[in-house]
């Protein structure tokens, strides 16, 4: 039987440039080491039906005021995937974070996909917090409310059953609701990380990203994610890993991480 997820894109948008002491809450001995990240949305294809989408990235404005570099503008990303960004129908916020809903202008006629926790969160007392509030960027939210009084939101508590091969696991910690994908393909589950880890060292190190609101949560989630990919490395796409890009089939800033990496991800670490 052929598995309901066919395919999976992690489409790359934008780049920023940065030492590894940046990446881990805790001291690295690395610290002065070159470790960029990326930044993807995906694309999860199922015979017969419209893509979805997980996260929107973020624009130009957004890049400039925080020092990112687009590589390549997400609508341009999805073209050269052969999806219509106008003909999406669903997207799955996995948080709130400028990076992933900055851009929900981008997918006029979909809907949108949040966990609870997170979106109030997001609208709540804590983001009078300066230092709390830094990563969401508050124009997306309020767009986002917008949508829910438009009726393009869709709320979710906890663990769901999305669609046929995809499923949708709360792991919180680094945001209040953040959600990880999981999708069913012909190598097994693979688990959209998002940002419950950004590279695949912040699990090997054991060591986080250091931007959480609960880092007990955050170690939890890790813990979570491997649990769900079945306890393989390679079965997990972190949020901002350039490795991706290595490791798994790519071509033109696309890696099929429905397929599997070209060696064991742990090889490349």
């Amino acid at each position: 039987m052929s598995a309901p997820v066919t395919r999976i894109d992690a489409i790359r948008y934008a780049r920023h440039d940065r030492m590894a002491e940046a990446n881990f809450a805790a001291l690295v001995d690395d610290h002065d080491v070159s470790m960029p990240l990326d930044y993807f949305i995906w694309a999860i294809h199922r015979q017969g039906e419209p893509p979805v989408i997980v996260d929107t990235g973020f624009g130009e404005a957004a890049a400039m005021a925080r020092g990112r570099i687009i590589t390549r503008p997400v609508v341009d990303g999805l073209r050269a995937a052969g999806i219509d960004h106008l003909l999406v129908e669903n997207v799955i916020l996995t948080h709130l974070h400028y990076d992933h809903a900055g851009g929900l202008s981008t997918f006029p006629n979909a809907r949108f996909h949040v966990q609870d926790a997170e979106m109030a969160f997001a609208t709540g007392r804590q983001v009078c917090d300066h230092g709390v509030r830094a990563p969401f960027d508050a124009e997306p939210v309020a767009q986002l409310v917008r949508k829910v009084y438009a009726d393009h939101v869709v709320f979710h508590d906890g663990d769901a059953e999305f669609a046929p091969g995809i499923r949708l696991a709360l792991c919180p910690g680094h945001t209040a609701g953040l959600m990880a994908v999981v999708c069913d393909t012909a190598r097994g589950p693979v688990v959209l990380a998002s940002d419950a880890a950004h590279l695949y060292a912040n699990i090997t190190r054991a060591n986080p990203f250091p931007i959480f609101v609960d880092e007990d949560a955050y170690a939890a989630a890790q813990t979570r994610v491997m649990e769900l990919a079945g306890g393989s490395l390679d079965h997990v796409i972190p949020g901002h890993d350039p490795l991706v890009l290595t490791a798994f089939p790519s071509k033109n800033d696309i890696a099929r991480v429905d397929l599997s990496p070209y060696r064991p991800v742990t090889e490349y670490l």
